[in-house]
């Protein structure tokens, strides 16, 4: 059998602690999906258009990646691709309070689904997209925080450089 995984998420901006349970997931598995989500709620900086290119970008030379958009439940998108596990990951204690609240709802939802928690690098453990965000909010450099295409993006559609 497969093992097909999901790493959902907003991804706006995608970070450096994204992309590291991204390379360290397609080592684990046969495919990855990583699924971006609309989060229309959220006000993203991204179309999620633009956020599903800038995670191609930051993921082309990963094989066995691939990266969609989707709306609606992420339980509904799990199943129609015929996923079995879902990526999470944990920066913090509090990441971990979370997801294990979420762990519960997906077991009742998609009994078959195995969840797998990955803690980010601890040199990257304090990256956060809010974070990221607030630095975006008052111009400064996030390029230590974010891929480079990413950094380009926000340059040209956010600081207009």
């Amino acid at each position: 059998m497969m093992n097909i995984a999901v790493f959902p998420g907003t991804f706006d901006p995608a970070t450096l602690g994204h992309f590291d349970i991204i390379q360290r997931s397609s080592k684990l598995f046969d495919r990855l999906i990583v699924a971006v989500a609309e989060s229309p709620i959220k006000k993203p900086l991204f179309t999620l258009q633009e956020r599903v290119e800038l995670m191609k970008g930051c993921t082309k030379q990963l094989s066995n990646v691939e990266v969609m958009g989707f709306e609606g439940m992420l339980t509904d998108f799990i199943t129609a691709n015929k996923a079995n596990v879902l990526i999470r990951g944990i920066r913090t204690v509090a990441d971990y309070d979370y997801e294990m609240q979420l762990t519960g709802m997906y077991r009742i939802a998609l009994p078959r689904l195995e969840i797998v928690m990955l803690p980010t690098n601890g040199n990257l453990a304090f990256i956060s997209s809010s974070l990221v965000r607030d630095i975006i909010v008052h111009r400064g450099d996030i390029s230590h925080f974010v891929p480079h295409n990413v950094n380009n993006a926000i340059r040209e559609k956010i600081y207009n450089q």
